[in-house]
Protein backbone atom coordinates (compact mmCIF):
# COMPACT_ATOMS: atom_id res chain seq x y z
CA UNK A 1 0.00 0.00 0.00
CA UNK A 2 1.24 3.42 -0.98
CA UNK A 3 2.28 5.92 1.62
CA UNK A 4 -0.55 8.59 2.32
CA UNK A 5 1.06 12.10 1.82
CA UNK A 6 -0.75 14.69 3.73
CA UNK A 7 -0.71 18.22 2.39
CA UNK A 8 1.20 20.76 4.22
CA UNK A 9 -0.16 22.64 7.13
CA UNK A 10 0.03 26.16 6.70
CA UNK A 11 2.03 28.71 8.35
CA UNK A 12 -0.58 29.63 11.59
CA UNK A 13 2.73 32.34 13.35
CA UNK A 14 1.30 35.15 10.87
CA UNK A 15 -2.44 34.79 12.24
CA UNK A 16 -1.13 35.16 15.94
CA UNK A 17 0.96 38.01 14.94
CA UNK A 18 -1.19 39.99 13.07
CA UNK A 19 -4.01 39.07 16.17
CA UNK A 20 -1.36 40.94 18.56
CA UNK A 21 -0.84 43.37 16.92
CA UNK A 22 -4.69 44.63 15.95
CA UNK A 23 -5.34 44.02 20.06
CA UNK A 24 -2.39 45.97 20.59
CA UNK A 25 -3.68 49.01 18.36
CA UNK A 26 -7.04 48.83 19.54
CA UNK A 27 -5.75 49.04 23.47
CA UNK A 28 -3.54 51.98 22.61
CA UNK A 29 -6.52 53.67 20.43
CA UNK A 30 -8.66 52.94 23.94
CA UNK A 31 -5.74 54.31 26.32
CA UNK A 32 -5.77 57.60 24.01
CA UNK A 33 -9.49 58.07 24.29
CA UNK A 34 -9.69 57.51 28.03
CA UNK A 35 -6.54 60.37 28.20
CA UNK A 36 -8.21 62.67 26.68
CA UNK A 37 -11.12 62.14 28.29
CA UNK A 38 -9.91 62.62 31.94
CA UNK A 39 -8.49 65.80 30.14
CA UNK A 40 -11.49 67.44 29.52
CA UNK A 41 -12.86 66.88 33.11
CA UNK A 42 -12.36 70.25 35.43
CA UNK A 43 -9.84 70.36 37.72
CA UNK A 44 -11.24 71.08 41.23
CA UNK A 45 -9.39 73.11 43.87
CA UNK A 46 -7.26 71.20 45.73
CA UNK A 47 -5.84 73.96 48.09
CA UNK A 48 -6.27 73.22 51.72
CA UNK A 49 -8.41 74.68 53.94
CA UNK A 50 -7.42 78.14 55.52
CA UNK A 51 -8.49 78.27 58.98
CA UNK A 52 -8.38 81.28 61.03
CA UNK A 53 -7.56 79.69 64.13
CA UNK A 54 -7.06 76.65 65.93
CA UNK A 55 -10.60 77.09 67.79
CA UNK A 56 -12.01 77.46 64.35
CA UNK A 57 -10.45 74.06 62.95
CA UNK A 58 -11.62 72.21 65.46
CA UNK A 59 -15.43 74.18 65.23
CA UNK A 60 -15.33 72.95 61.31
CA UNK A 61 -13.91 69.31 61.77
CA UNK A 62 -16.42 68.38 65.11
CA UNK A 63 -19.07 69.91 62.30
CA UNK A 64 -17.91 68.19 59.32
CA UNK A 65 -17.72 64.70 61.89
CA UNK A 66 -21.92 65.29 62.67
CA UNK A 67 -22.31 65.74 58.87
CA UNK A 68 -22.87 62.84 55.93
CA UNK A 69 -21.36 62.57 52.51
CA UNK A 70 -24.14 62.39 50.13
CA UNK A 71 -22.08 60.31 47.81
CA UNK A 72 -20.44 57.49 50.42
CA UNK A 73 -23.68 57.46 53.20
CA UNK A 74 -21.77 55.64 55.33
CA UNK A 75 -18.86 58.06 55.89
CA UNK A 76 -18.75 61.25 57.73
CA UNK A 77 -17.75 64.65 55.42
CA UNK A 78 -14.61 64.76 57.54
CA UNK A 79 -13.85 60.93 56.62
CA UNK A 80 -15.39 60.80 52.66
CA UNK A 81 -12.48 61.22 49.98
CA UNK A 82 -15.16 61.91 47.37
CA UNK A 83 -15.30 65.05 45.18
CA UNK A 84 -18.40 66.29 46.83
CA UNK A 85 -17.28 65.44 50.12
CA UNK A 86 -14.20 67.82 49.80
CA UNK A 87 -16.86 70.53 47.78
CA UNK A 88 -19.03 70.46 50.95
CA UNK A 89 -16.18 70.78 53.10
CA UNK A 90 -15.11 73.87 51.46
CA UNK A 91 -19.36 75.36 51.20
CA UNK A 92 -19.06 74.24 55.11
CA UNK A 93 -15.87 76.40 56.00
CA UNK A 94 -16.93 79.42 53.72
CA UNK A 95 -20.28 79.45 55.68
CA UNK A 96 -18.49 79.56 59.27
CA UNK A 97 -16.32 82.64 57.54
CA UNK A 98 -19.27 84.06 56.68
CA UNK A 99 -20.31 83.97 60.53
CA UNK A 100 -23.18 81.39 60.26
CA UNK A 101 -23.04 79.60 63.42
CA UNK A 102 -23.00 75.62 63.61
CA UNK A 103 -27.43 75.43 62.79
CA UNK A 104 -27.31 77.49 60.52
CA UNK A 105 -25.21 75.26 58.26
CA UNK A 106 -26.69 72.31 59.19
CA UNK A 107 -29.59 73.96 58.05
CA UNK A 108 -28.86 75.15 55.06
CA UNK A 109 -27.39 72.05 53.83
CA UNK A 110 -30.61 70.05 54.71
CA UNK A 111 -32.64 72.65 52.56
CA UNK A 112 -30.29 71.67 50.22
CA UNK A 113 -29.37 68.26 50.31
CA UNK A 114 -32.46 66.62 52.88
CA UNK A 115 -32.31 65.36 56.67
CA UNK A 116 -29.75 62.48 55.04
CA UNK A 117 -26.93 64.89 55.58
CA UNK A 118 -27.18 64.63 59.24
CA UNK A 119 -25.70 61.72 61.00
CA UNK A 120 -28.35 62.63 63.55
CA UNK A 121 -31.60 63.59 62.06
CA UNK A 122 -34.42 65.66 64.34
CA UNK A 123 -37.28 63.38 65.94
CA UNK A 124 -40.06 64.37 63.60
CA UNK A 125 -43.08 61.64 62.26
CA UNK A 126 -41.26 60.72 59.71
CA UNK A 127 -38.16 59.60 61.32
CA UNK A 128 -39.68 58.08 64.88
CA UNK A 129 -39.35 54.54 63.01
CA UNK A 130 -35.45 55.56 62.79
CA UNK A 131 -35.23 56.65 66.27
CA UNK A 132 -37.59 53.83 67.64
CA UNK A 133 -37.35 50.46 65.35
CA UNK A 134 -33.63 49.93 67.09
CA UNK A 135 -35.89 49.62 70.49
CA UNK A 136 -38.56 47.72 69.18
CA UNK A 137 -36.80 44.96 67.75
CA UNK A 138 -35.24 44.78 70.96
CA UNK A 139 -38.11 44.31 72.91
CA UNK A 140 -39.90 42.09 70.24
CA UNK A 141 -37.07 39.89 71.17
CA UNK A 142 -37.73 39.85 74.25
CA UNK A 143 -41.08 38.75 74.11
CA UNK A 144 -40.18 35.98 71.93
CA UNK A 145 -37.41 35.02 74.24
CA UNK A 146 -39.71 35.44 76.95
CA UNK A 147 -42.58 33.57 75.37
CA UNK A 148 -39.90 30.36 74.25
CA UNK A 149 -38.24 29.96 77.83
CA UNK A 150 -41.97 30.44 79.29
CA UNK A 151 -43.39 27.46 76.50
CA UNK A 152 -40.26 25.25 76.84
CA UNK A 153 -40.63 25.20 80.80
CA UNK A 154 -44.05 24.03 81.45
CA UNK A 155 -42.91 21.30 78.52
CA UNK A 156 -40.43 19.58 80.40
CA UNK A 157 -41.91 17.24 82.73
CA UNK A 158 -39.85 15.56 85.53
CA UNK A 159 -40.19 11.83 85.14
CA UNK A 160 -39.31 10.25 88.89
CA UNK A 161 -42.26 7.96 88.77
CA UNK A 162 -40.25 4.93 87.39
CA UNK A 163 -38.72 4.28 90.56
CA UNK A 164 -35.75 2.55 89.74
CA UNK A 165 -33.02 5.07 90.91
CA UNK A 166 -32.16 6.65 88.27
Amino acid sequence: MPAMRCAPRPDRRGLGLLANGLLMAVLLVASLFCTATRAQQPVHDARPLQFADAAEEARFHALAAQLRCVQCQNQSLADSNAQIAQDLRREVLELIHQGHDDTEVKQFLVQRYGEFVLYQPTLQPGTWLLWGGPLLFLLGGGVLLWRLVRRRGSAVVVDDARGDGW
